[in-house]
C-alpha cells in the first residue's frame, strides 16, 4: 500500500502527505460504512487502535483484532520514538528493525481479518488481493454499496446457541461425579471472556469416559475446573462432597495425570512411588505401610520387574504406567488423564487403556482426553463432546454413551464427530451451534 501511495503522489504531482491523509480518509469512511452494517457504530472507525479490534470484531475474528490493535499501537509508538533519535545510531537502527517485524505481524493479522469479513459478506476469496492492495477504494465500496451487504451481524454472531443456556442441572447423588458449570471466565484484552458455559453432567461410578472437542474447546480448561485446580463458577461433588468446598479434604481422592510429567530422572522407580506416597498417603501410616502400597501399585502397573531402574532409563510406555502409578497411589475415586497415549504406538497405548479399563471396573471414574481414541473406542463407556459456539465459548455439545454419541452425530468415528464441530476454518464442518442446540433439546425431552 505504501507503494502505491508513492506512486499516486508521483502522478498526481502532489504532497506525499497530502495523498496520504486523503488515502487514509476513503478507508476510515468506508469502514465507518461496513462497520455499520455489521452492527457496529461507524465512528470506531475513527479512533486508532480500537478501529482495527472492531474490524475484527466484523469479521467474527476477535482475537485476530486484539492482536492487530496492540501490533498497531507498538508501531505508532516505534515511530514516534525514533524521531528524537539519530538515524546513524544503534538504538535507531534496533527499534527500526523491531518496527519492521511488527510490521510484518501487523499484515499477517489484517489479512486474517480481511479474509474473516471476505467470509461474513459472502464473497469470493480473491477479494483479498483488492483489500490487501486497495483498501482505500474498496472499504468505500463495501461500506455503501448495496451489492455488498453480511451475511450476519455482530448480533447475529452472538447466535442462537450462544445465547441458549439450559437453566437445569445434573442430580447431586452421593455416589459418582456431579459437575454443575455456570461458567468459567477470565480477563482479556479489559473484557470479560466466556471459556466454558453451561456444563451439567452425572457420571456414574465405574465409567471411562472419553473427553472430546476441537483445539480450544475447553478440554483441559474443564479438566482443571473438575478438579480444583482453576476454580470455576460452579459446583463439582464427588461421591456426596463437594469439591471446592472440602479441597484440602479431596485433593488426594483425585488423581490428575498431565501430559507431561515432572518426575526427576536421577530417581529409581520405586524412589519415586515412595515419594509419591509419603505425600499423597495420610500421615498415619507408616514407613512399612507406605511400602507395601508402592509395591502393591507397581504390581498392578507391570512396574515390578524394573523397580530399581532409574526414571531416565524407562522406555516411553513404562514411563507412562509410572506417573499414572504416582496418581494411583492414594486410590483416588476419581482419575484424570490429559492424553496419556501422547508419543505412544498403538499396541502401548492399548495396552495402557487396558490398565486404565480394569481400575474403572474398580468402580473408579476415569477421564481421558486423546487425539487417536478410535484405536481404543472399544474400551471406554461415555463421551464428552465439548464444542466452541458462535461466541467461541466453551460448551457442552454431549454427553452419553458411545452407542448414542455415534446416532446423535450419524458419525461413526471419533474423530469424525470432532470434524462435525470444528469450525470451517479450521478444517470442520462448522456444526457447533446446531449440536449444542440439539443436545440442549434432547435433555429436556
Amino acid at each position: 500500500m505504501q507503494i502505491l501511495k508513492i506512486l499516486c503522489s508521483v502522478f498526481l504531482n502532489a504532497n506525499p502527505d497530502v495523498v496520504s491523509v486523503g488515502w487514509n480518509a476513503l478507508t476510515f469512511v468506508g469502514l465507518w460504512g461496513v462497520f455499520h452494517k455489521c452492527g457496529v457504530k461507524g465512528w470506531w472507525a475513527l479512533v486508532p487502535f480500537a478501529r482495527e479490534y472492531k474490524l475484527g470484531t466484523c469479521a467474527g475474528r476477535e482475537s485476530e483484532g486484539r492482536v492487530l490493535a496492540v501490533v498497531t499501537g507498538l508501531i505508532e509508538a516505534a515511530s514516534i520514538v525514533t524521531v528524537f533519535l539519530n538515524e546513524e545510531s544503534s538504538l535507531y537502527l534496533f527499534i527500526g528493525a523491531i518496527a519492521f517485524m511488527l510490521l510484518v505481524i501487523q499484515f499477517i493479522y489484517m489479512i486474517r481479518i480481511e479474509l474473516g469479513l471476505i467470509e461474513v459478506f459472502g464473497q469470493k476469496k480473491w477479494w483479498i488481493i483488492p483489500w490487501a492492495l486497495l483498501d482505500n477504494i474498496v472499504a468505500p465500496l463495501w461500506g455503501f454499496h448495496k451489492k455488498f451487504q453480511p451475511l450476519w451481524t455482530v448480533e447475529d454472531i452472538q447466535s442462537e446457541a450462544s445465547n441458549f443456556f439450559s437453566g437445569s442441572k445434573a442430580q447431586v447423588l452421593d455416589q459418582g461425579l456431579t459437575v454443575n458449570l455456570e461458567e468459567r471466565t477470565a480477563t482479556e484484552f479489559f473484557k470479560k471472556k466466556y471459556l466454558l458455559r453451561d456444563i451439567h453432567m452425572y457420571i456414574q461410578p465405574g465409567r471411562m469416559v472419553l473427553l472430546l472437542g476441537g483445539s480450544g474447546a475447553g478440554k483441559t480448561t474443564y479438566l482443571n475446573a473438575v478438579n480444583g485446580y482453576e476454580k470455576a463458577k460452579a459446583e463439582v461433588v464427588l461421591n456426596g462432597t463437594n469439591m471446592y468446598k472440602h479441597y484440602k479434604e479431596m485433593q488426594y481422592d483425585i488423581g490428575f495425570v498431565p501430559q507431561l510429567d515432572l518426575m526427576r530422572g536421577s530417581d529409581s522407580v520405586y524412589r519415586t512411588l515412595i515419594d509419591a506416597a509419603s505425600l499423597r498417603l495420610p500421615k498415619d501410616f507408616s514407613a512399612a505401610d507406605r511400602s507395601a502400597r508402592v509395591e502393591e501399585v507397581m504390581k498392578i502397573f507391570g512396574l515390578t520387574p524394573v523397580k530399581d531402574n532409574l526414571v531416565s532409563k524407562l522406555s516411553g510406555g513404562q514411563r507412562k504406567r509410572l506417573s499414572i502409578a504416582m496418581e494411583f497411589i492414594s486410590n483416588p475415586s476419581l482419575f484424570i488423564l490429559d492424553e496419556p497415549d501422547s508419543g505412544l504406538d498403538g499396541v502401548m497405548a492399548r495396552e495402557l487403556f487396558q490398565q486404565l479399563r480394569q481400575i474403572a471396573d474398580q468402580g473408579k471414574i476415569i477421564i481421558v482426553i486423546t487425539h487417536t481414541p478410535d484405536r481404543v473406542i472399544d474400551l471406554f463407556d461415555d463421551v464428552i463432546v465439548l464444542a466452541k459456539d458462535a461466541k467461541r465459548t466453551g460448551r457442552l455439545a454431549f454427553f452419553g454413551t458411545i452407542a448414542e454419541a455415534r446416532e446423535f452425530f450419524g458419525k461413526e468415528k471419533m474423530e469424525e464427530i470432532v470434524k462435525s464441530v470444528n469450525r470451517q476454518e479450521e478444517g470442520g464442518e462448522g456444526r457447533a451451534d446446531e449440536f449444542i442446540l440439539k443436545f440442549a433439546e434432547v435433555q429436556h425431552g
